[in-house]
């Protein structure tokens, strides 16, 4: 990865680690804890791919594994977000353009449900069944609708961040071919073409309008 990402991905991770910790955590809502630091990996993962949502991913669970009060195993909780860092990458637009909020929003809600499930699934395989005692079918239904609350207020910041830190990539898909920028249409490549255009229209008529004079001339002259 890039300085760039690392500084920002880093950055975006323990604060919101911190903002879940300190504050979400201690509003003891009915059921799952909305998951701050989860929707800033999907915001990231959406930008940075499926590579790039893995590692950032990785590294914000096992931050999450480390920091108090982490009551699980450590690794735990980086094994989830790192699955759920690259599947979420997979769902990155090619040309970088979100056309809707109905995908983001969709990822958002199958993230959460699969963050919950592959915590219960893992703690399951090392004796945990803390989610058991609290009901799992309550923990999803908590979980994807908080993160969904919250999600229009994290993930498109998120990502606008990760744009600008990437120098706008959209500008190198829009000089690729791919659908065109209308300001820069307007301020490069289409007022450039319009000029040579009307100068080369001026040139056939001037070159024209010679030819009828040198003719008109001539036909003079003969008579």
């Amino acid at each position: 990865m890039r300085v760039n990402r690392i500084l920002l991905s880093a950055s975006l991770v323990v604060v919101a680690l911190v903002v879940q910790v300190s504050v979400l955590a201690r509003l003891h809502l009915p059921g799952a804890v909305p998951d701050l630091l989860l929707l800033t990996v999907l915001g990231l993962a959406l930008v940075y791919g499926h590579v790039g949502g893995a590692l950032v991913g990785f590294g914000a669970g096992l931050l999450a594994d480390l920091a108090p009060p982490a009551d699980h195993a450590a690794g735990r909780y980086a094994l989830v977000l790192c699955v759920i860092g690259y599947l979420a990458g997979l769902a990155k637009p090619e040309n970088g353009r979100l056309r809707s909020a109905t995908g983001p929003m969709a990822v958002v809600v199958v993230a959460a449900l699969g963050t919950t499930l592959l915590y219960a699934g893992v703690g399951a395989l090392v004796g945990d069944t803390a989610a058991r005692h609290v009901g799992l079918p309550g923990l999803l239904f908590t979980a994807a609708l908080y993160d969904l609350l919250l999600a229009p207020f994290v993930v498109p910041g998120i990502m606008a961040l990760a744009r600008r830190a990437e120098n706008d990539p959209l500008a190198d898909t829009n000089s690729a071919g791919q659908k065109p920028d209308i300001s820069s249409g307007w301020l490069s490549g289409g007022t450039g073409l319009r000029i040579g255009n009307q100068r080369d229209g001026l040139r056939v008529k001037a070159a024209r309008a010679r030819v009828a004079r040198a003719g008109r001339i001539k036909g003079v002259k003969r008579l």
